[in-house]
């Protein structure tokens, strides 16, 4: 029984001894390894970014602390992209020994990192550069999980437990665009980060705070974002470079667990944001006001999916939402979204619509309770399963006070100005008091009917949306990678026309939804009483408003005499009414694609059982009669053979 223990013992001493040696050479000879690593970092630098690593000198102090000076990271042919005049930092040797690179302190002083473009050259293209040492076997799956978690504890490892930086600064060019981040002094100790940075770009000029939780080894924080002058923090260098101007007062941002539980990663915490300012031309004409936002997050990563989990939550004001999002590669590429808003109060749902995002709601009240769900899930392999499921439950909803936007209007005679390209049109009176204008009974059937068919087939029966149409819309626009395809209907195309702009912006397209909703599911207006008006604003060529301006532009006709071929030519152009010119040939005659364009529509309208061959019994060719033809572009009669003639005798004449 001894003799085993004392192998050990003997064994254990031989080990301590080894260890012992070992911390020696290593102490004797760190400066000499810690040059040949430098040397193999100024190696790799030159061959696989073709950049200039240097460092003036570097030795150690103690076993594990370096000194380095005027360290120097510059790609030929471009600006230098960070240089360091002084950094003191120790290594935790226990971790090293395994691979593991942990920086216990770090001081850094007096320098700057610059991302600069000159041009198309940026100075840090070369370390974007994918690595040749990457698989590029697709089929090897790619463990979301075990990634991400290497990646976040590699980062929050090169984080260390105590910080001291002075007098860095982050700069940005970007071909003149410029903007930079001074960093006057960062703390981070026993946990508590704090520090004041100089903020400064063409247009402003502030200091902001950082301050608050910090413990990367337990991979927890909870840090506070702020401003040291008066005034919101402004966002620098997005103004510039993407016309966005953003502000805020505050954001706040709590990490509270990242932890990897066998196969799964969970990531907790919150974030939220006040008074959030946001302005650019795609979003709305105004400043986009939130005032209160926040999100609790939990975030899963498994082998095979990422997802934002529907234990989430997202808060706007008094808006409550449950998101679920994910990306799933298990046997297909499938894209999920669902979105859940619990009941609530119509009238807390209304106040709650940040500013400038629904200027039109403004004053609006409601009774009642409503909630709603969404579900979307796109599968990248089979487009065709695609799932759109939008439902809306009332509960005694109503609206008692209509805001900017009184739907009320579309009953009684009003006056419709279109707006093209921020330019007031001349005005339409919409009622019996304008002589162009044309009751629905008074419109030819046939043009109903063409118009229905291009525009809204399903316009009597829908409630304002076609859940079809969404889809295919989607798909178009997932397939082209862009907006290329709406779904708009006859009720979209009313509110937009009457209450709204033709601005491409997203609270435009919001506050069409929104109002189409409510007046399709609050009968405010027939749906007659809907056709007849759009009938009669619609823009049907160049400054010709209404089908009763219409009709007599083209063919000096009522709306109530046109003919099959005349309607189906009209129903043709609405989507281009201001080009209707460019489908007629030098001789007045429509060209060939604009006949198979109404030929295919008048077909579509035999199959759908809304024409019969009797319909189209001695029809003439469409001829354009009324001041419209002004516009085309008509060859004039031919006399080239007396104007050679004439040429002929002035030459003879001229010698």
């Amino acid at each position: 029984m001894n003799f085993p223990k004392q192998k050990i013992f003997k064994a254990l001493k031989i080990l301590a001894l080894v260890l012992i040696v070992l911390c020696i050479g290593l102490y004797f000879f760190r400066d000499s390894l810690l040059k040949q690593a430098i040397a193999k970092v100024e190696h790799k630098m030159i061959v696989d970014y073709n950049s200039t690593f240097s460092v003036k000198s570097a030795s150690f102090t103690g076993l594990s602390t370096i000194k380095l000076t005027d360290v120097v990271l510059a790609p030929k042919n471009a600006d230098t992209l960070f240089k360091i005049q002084k950094i003191e930092t120790s290594v935790s040797l226990s971790n090293l020994l395994i691979g593991d690179v942990q920086l216990g302190t770090l001081n850094l002083n007096n320098g700057y990192v610059q991302l600069v473009k000159k041009g198309k050259v940026r100075n840090f293209d070369a370390f974007l550069k994918k690595d040749e040492t990457e698989s590029d076997d697709k089929s090897e799956k790619r463990k979301y999980a075990s990634t991400a978690y290497r990646i976040i504890s590699k980062l929050l490892n090169l984080v260390p437990t105590d910080m001291k930086l002075e007098n860095l600064k982050f700069k940005i060019d970007d071909n003149g665009k410029k903007a930079s981040i001074a960093v006057n002094k960062l703390v981070l100790n026993n946990k508590q980060l704090e520090t004041n940075l100089h903020v400064q770009s063409k247009d402003f000029d502030q200091r902001w705070n950082l301050k608050g939780f910090a413990d990367p080894r337990n991979k927890k924080a909870d840090i506070r974002f702020f401003n040291l002058d008066t005034g919101a923090i402004r966002v620098p260098y997005f103004d510039e470079r993407y016309n966005l101007k953003v502000s805020f007062d505050s954001i706040r941002l709590n990490v509270q667990n990242i932890e990897k539980d066998g196969s799964e990663l969970h990531i907790d915490g919150y974030s939220s944001i006040s008074n959030l300012k946001i302005n650019h031309p795609k979003i709305a004409s105004k400043d986009v006001v939130i005032k209160n936002a926040r999100f609790d997050y939990r975030f899963l990563l498994g082998n095979d999916f990422i997802s934002i989990d529907s234990t989430s939550s997202m808060q706007l004001n008094k808006i409550k939402v449950r998101p679920y999002v994910s990306y799933n590669t298990e046997k297909d590429t499938v894209y999920t979204l669902k979105v859940d808003i619990p009941k609530m109060k119509a009238q807390d749902f209304i106040v709650s619509l940040p500013d400038g995002l629904f200027t039109h709601f403004q004053g609006m009240q409601a009774t009642g309770n409503f909630d709603y769900k969404l579900d979307f899930k796109f599968n990248k392999n089979k487009p065709n399963t695609l799932v759109f499921d939008s439902k809306l439950n009332k509960e005694d909803l109503k609206i008692t006070k209509y805001g900017e936007a009184d739907l009320n209007k579309l009953n009684g005679e009003f006056v419709y100005r279109a707006i093209i390209q921020n330019v007031l049109q001349r005005p339409i009176l919409v009622g019996n008091a304008n002589p162009n204008y044309t009751p629905l009974d008074q419109i030819s059937p046939y043009l109903r009917k063409c118009v229905l068919t291009t525009e809204d087939p399903s316009f009597f029966s829908h409630r304002g949306f076609i859940n079809e149409a969404f889809k295919q819309s989607i798909l178009k626009n997932i397939r082209t990678k862009k907006f290329s395809r709406g779904a708009s209907t006859i009720s979209m195309q009313l509110i937009k026309n009457v209450f709204l702009t033709r601005e491409k912006t997203l609270s435009r397209k919001l506050e069409e939804i929104l109002l189409v909703y409510i007046l399709e599911n609050n009968r405010i207006a027939s749906k007659e009483r809907m056709l007849e008006v759009y009938f009669n604003i619609i823009e049907w060529g160049p400054n010709v408003y209404g089908i009763g301006e219409a009709s007599h532009f083209y063919f000096q006709k009522s709306p109530s005499s046109l003919s099959v071929d005349e309607c189906l030519y009209l129903a043709t152009i609405i989507p281009k009414p201001r080009k209707f010119m460019y489908q007629f040939n030098d001789e007045g005659n429509l060209k060939d694609y604009a006949i198979k364009n109404q030929k295919f529509l008048k077909n579509l309208m035999f199959r759908r059982g809304l024409l019969i061959p009797e319909d189209t019994l001695g029809q003439l060719p469409v001829y354009i009669s009324g001041n419209a033809r002004s516009l085309i572009r008509i060859k004039a009669p031919d006399s080239t053979a007396v104007k050679n003639d004439s040429l002929s005798l002035e030459g003879e004449f001229d010698l």
